[in-house]
């Protein structure tokens, strides 16, 4: 009405609208996953946000925030006024969390001795003289942010400022419960308490599954013949004439190893020999080691993965819990 309907002035301001708002997206999609990718190195979130990709940008913080993004388009139906608060309570809490910081570095700062630089994690703090009334200025902006967020959490709280309050908490405890998985097993892997390597074990039992005899087969086994000459082939017998072809050519071309055949009556195949793996485990010497040596045939086109089954993947998924049991994964690439 204001513009006297669809004039050229209208569409002027449209368009310029429509910059503005992708300019604003391309400064979240520049920021955030730099901002993510840093405390992500602090063990606050999880580490791949600080891996960069083939393109040199972080890549999964890119992903996480158009995923985000595109979920709150979703739950709002994409409506403006409804993700207004959001908008406001984001931006000024930022504001009131980064000038808040800015108020305690200068407070750290006016500790300082003239000449004396303290370096910490991203940045050096130096003496300054106006270090009191730069304190003051970024803590009275965090006050006046701080007020705009509490203004705007009560005023919008039934428009969809509750969703805001309610998940800063739990963003909060997320980053707590990672930060402290990563702690927890930092202490587990240091070697600050390392009283050195366990003595080398004294035996070295190999267990090779087998569908059936082919080239990949007799590579596995060349290989498991390096890691020990405990070797025992386990074969899981699902069709009697199958099992009797695969015991001729085991006998062929096992090099005298010897054969284990699992009855499977319930033509299940992963576990029976499980149960096996688990019953040699259970009665394994303390001071030995279960190497699980897995033949694997690599097809030339990757859709042809989808018509076999990954065995490799299988036992790892169920054993990789287990100490002392070691699955190895020996590819054969058919041209």
């Amino acid at each position: 009405t204001a513009l006297n309907g669809r004039s050229i002035l209208y569409h002027m301001i449209i368009w310029a609208t429509m910059v503005i708002l992708i300019m604003a997206a391309n400064t979240a999609y520049a920021d955030f996953p730099r901002l993510s990718a840093i405390v992500a190195r602090d063990g606050f979130l999880p580490r791949q946000m600080s891996y960069r990709g083939s393109r040199l940008v972080f890549s999964y913080g890119i992903v996480t925030l158009a995923l985000i993004a595109s979920l709150l388009i979703v739950i709002f139906q994409a409506s403006v006024n409804r993700l207004i608060p959001l908008y406001a309570i984001g931006v000024f809490l930022a504001f009131t969390l980064s000038q808040a910081g800015m108020a305690r570095r200068w407070w750290k700062i006016g500790y300082l001795q003239p000449g004396q630089e303290v370096t910490e994690r991203g940045s050096t703090l130096r003496y300054g003289k106006n270090w009191r009334t730069k304190m003051l200025i970024n803590g009275f902006g965090a006050v006046c942010t701080a007020v705009v967020v509490m203004v705007f959490s009560i005023t919008k709280f039934k428009d969809g400022a509750w969703v805001v309050l309610i998940l800063l908490p739990l963003l909060v405890a997320m980053f707590t419960v990672i930060n402290r998985h990563y702690r927890s097993l930092a202490d587990r892997l240091t070697l600050d308490t390392f009283a050195g390597a366990p003595p080398r074990s004294a035996r070295h039992r190999v267990i090779m599954p087998l569908s059936s005899v082919h080239h990949g087969t007799l590579e596995a086994l060349r290989y498991a013949r390096y890691l020990s000459d405990d070797i025992t082939a386990v074969h899981v017998s699902i069709d009697p004439l199958e099992t009797e072809k695969v015991r001729q050519k085991w006998e062929t071309w096992g090099e005298g190893v010897r054969l284990v055949i699992l009855d499977s009556p319930y033509r299940l195949f992963i576990e029976p020999l499980l149960e096996y793996i688990e019953e040699i485990s259970a009665n394994r010497q303390p001071d030995e080691t279960i190497t699980i040596v897995v033949p694997q045939f690599i097809p030339s086109k990757h859709w042809h993965k989808l018509l076999h089954t990954n065995t490799a993947n299988l036992l790892r998924s169920e054993l990789l819990s287990k100490p002392g049991i070691i699955i190895t994964d020996v590819p054969y690439q058919v041209p």
